[in-house]
């Protein structure tokens, strides 16, 4: 009896000291105090001011810092200037919200994707535009919102009736204007303030810095581009084309360019994407990759953006 009786006692104490062991070495992990030290810091959407160079008037541009920023003080994150299309103009205050419609901030703000860029967003001046009618027909309620729980869903792409066919020849675009009018060109200053701004105050990789847009935002991303083609890693236009008379400093820099267009664009002529590339073409550049989505309207961004493949791009990217 004594015997089973030391048993018993020997068991129950190796059982305490196990549990007490056990819960001695527990993992890091299952404590509060080292979860909220590892957790990844929330993505971050500010409104910087800024006074114009256009109309001396105050404004604001969105800069976006993605997950996990505020953890690593020593970690240089790439950038990317983002130009929207003409119907998110506005003034740059109240209206600045139009630009989360469309675009990589929409992905990364709206529908919570893990981009990791700080995003600069600004908005072009009105410059009397607001009397186009999908500007003045606009809502506040078409501006998509961050839910707390989950994301809305994505809007259906535009419909079209167009058959898909091959683009045309043209032979002479001479007598077609480089730009838009009132278009990305003028904010020119601005732009370059901005970006200057943000690499100074965030923790910015000056390597990669890049640039997109959409529409006549993908005309101001050609403009720029031919302006300041040393100072981007890479360049991805968008349903925007860029006109032969830009390209010379472009092939001269190499700069690196991803051009996506629309087969059903109603706003904008598909055919005239050829020229300006086939010009870089005899011009010797050799980092070009043009996307034709045939099946697409105008709004072959959403699709563009919705993937991984152009931020993947982007980032394979360094400026020397």
């Amino acid at each position: 009896m004594d015997t089973l009786y030391k048993q018993i006692t020997l068991w129950l104490t190796v059982v305490v000291m196990v549990a007490a062991c056990s819960n001695t070495n527990s993992s890091p992990d299952s404590s509060p105090d080292s979860n909220q030290a590892t957790a990844t810091s929330e993505p971050q959407l500010l409104r910087l001011d800024y006074q114009s160079s256009i109309d001396n008037t105050r404004r604001q541009y969105f800069v976006y810092l993605p997950a996990g920023y505020q953890q690593d003080s020593a970690k240089k994150w790439p950038v990317m200037l983002f130009l929207h299309g003409n119907g998110e103009r506005g003034n740059g205050l109240d209206e600045l919200d139009y630009t989360l419609i469309h675009g990589p901030l929409y992905e990364a703000w709206v529908q919570k994707r893990d981009l990791p860029f700080i995003i600069v967003v600004p908005q072009l001046h009105m410059f009397d535009m607001g009397n186009v009618s999908y500007i003045a027909n606009r809502s506040p309620a078409d501006i998509p919102q961050r839910l707390t729980k989950g994301v809305p869903p994505r809007p259906a792409m535009f419909p079209s009736s167009q058959p898909i066919a091959p683009a045309e020849p043209v032979a002479d675009m001479s007598k077609v204007p480089a730009l838009l009018p009132d278009g990305w060109e003028r904010a020119e200053q601005d732009l370059l303030a901005m970006l200057q701004t943000v690499q100074a105050t965030y923790n910015t990789d000056a390597s990669r810095l890049y640039l997109t847009g959409i529409s006549y935002g993908g005309f101001g991303s050609w403009y720029m581009a031919s302006k300041h083609p040393h100072r981007f890693a890479a360049v991805a236009p968008v349903v925007g084309w860029g006109h032969p008379d830009l390209m010379p400093p472009i092939a001269a820099a190499q700069t690196p360019l991803w051009v996506f267009a629309a087969g059903r664009d109603s706003a904008v002529n598909k055919n005239y994407f050829y020229p300006g590339i086939e010009t870089l073409r005899q011009l010797g550049h050799n980092k070009l990759r043009f996307s034709m989505l045939e099946h697409a309207e105008h709004d072959a961004w959403r699709q563009v953006y919705a993937g991984e493949d152009i931020y993947n791009w982007l980032l394979q990217h360094q400026s020397r």
